[in-house]
């Protein structure tokens, strides 16, 4: 019993805490990318990723998590699952775009 407890706890745990690595690297995107529509410099390529990467990500959270469910594996993977594709999104567009704003890039006029 103490087992099943500790294996619920450390899921549900993996859990929240790829929720708060996904709201951090969402603000650090939301940040930079608001900072390049304010100033005009926003490149079309970046407007149109910014549109188009959220169906996609959902797409994909959804089908982990009901692949999840249907292979009975309880909710809390079900969620981890889930949230995978929208963290790795978030996560790499906050890198792409910190590394562009480190050179000089993603706020620059054009």
């Amino acid at each position: 019993m103490f087992l099943e407890m500790m294996t619920a706890a450390n899921q549900w745990q993996s859990v929240v805490l790829t929720g708060a690595r996904m709201m951090a690297s969402a603000g650090v995107v939301i940040q930079v990318r608001v900072a390049q529509m304010a100033l005009g410099i926003m490149r079309p390529v970046e407007f149109s990723r910014m549109v188009l990467e959220k169906p996609s990500a959902f797409a994909r959270s959804g089908e982990m998590a009901m692949r999840a469910l249907a292979g009975n594996k309880g909710y809390a993977v079900a969620m981890a699952e889930a949230m995978k594709p929208i963290e790795a999104k978030a996560s790499a567009n906050a890198k792409r775009l910190t590394r562009a704003a480190g050179r000089g890039k993603a706020l620059r006029r054009r």
